[in-house]
C-alpha cells in the first residue's frame, strides 16, 4: 500500500472518530463470508458503522486525535474491526447475541468518554443507558409525584362531595 493511500485512510478514520462519540474494537477472526455478511447487515439495521482496519493505521489515527486513547493500543493485535455508533450500548447488545459463538469478540471500547478493555466488559457496556432511555426515566420520575397529587385531589373531591351529600340528606 502506498503512503498516500495510508495517509488518506488515517484521515478518514480520524474523521470517523470525530463524527461518532462511541466505538468498539472487535475481533472478527474466524467469521466466514456468510456470517460476516449477516453481522454487517445487523450492524446496518442497528445504525452501527462497521469498518475493517489495519491496526497500525488505526493506532496512528488514534494518536492524532485530541483524546488520549493510549489504553486501547494494547488491544490492537490480530484482526480488528471498528464499530462506530452514536448510541453507547447498541454494539454491546449486538455482540451479546454472538456471545455464545465467541465471534466476533470484544477487544476494547470507548463509550461515554470512558475506556473499557477486555471481553469481560461486555455486560457493563450493555448496561449503559442511552440518552433517550435516561430522559424517559427522568420524565417517569417527574410524573410520578404529580399523578399521586392529582389522584389524591380527585379522591378527596369525591369524599367531600359524599360528606356534603350525606349532611344535606340528613333530617334535622
Amino acid at each position: 500500500m502506498r503512503k498516500e493511500v495510508k495517509d488518506t485512510i488515517i484521515v478518514e478514520l480520524g474523521e470517523k472518530l470525530k463524527e461518532f462519540p462511541h466505538f468498539y474494537l472487535v475481533n472478527c477472526e474466524g467469521l466466514n463470508a456468510q456470517k460476516t455478511s449477516d453481522f454487517r447487515r445487523k450492524c446496518f439495521k442497528s445504525d452501527i458503522k462497521l469498518v475493517m482496519v489495519k491496526n497500525t493505521l488505526l493506532q496512528k489515527a488514534l494518536e492524532k486525535s485530541d483524546i488520549d486513547y493510549s489504553e486501547l493500543y494494547g488491544s490492537l493485535k490480530g484482526n480488528t474491526a471498528v464499530m462506530f455508533c452514536n448510541t453507547a450500548n447498541a454494539p454491546a447488545k449486538l455482540l451479546k447475541e454472538y456471545k455464545k459463538e465467541g465471534i466476533p469478540a470484544l477487544k476494547a471500547a470507548y463509550a461515554e468518554e470512558m475506556t473499557f478493555v477486555g471481553a469481560d466488559q461486555l455486560d457493563a457496556l450493555a448496561a449503559i443507558k442511552s440518552k433517550n432511555e435516561v430522559i424517559a426515566d427522568i420524565v417517569a420520575l417527574l410524573q410520578s409525584p404529580i399523578k399521586n397529587v392529582v389522584s389524591s385531589l380527585q379522591s378527596g373531591a369525591n369524599t367531600i362531595h359524599g360528606v356534603l351529600k350525606t349532611l344535606g340528606e340528613r333530617p334535622e
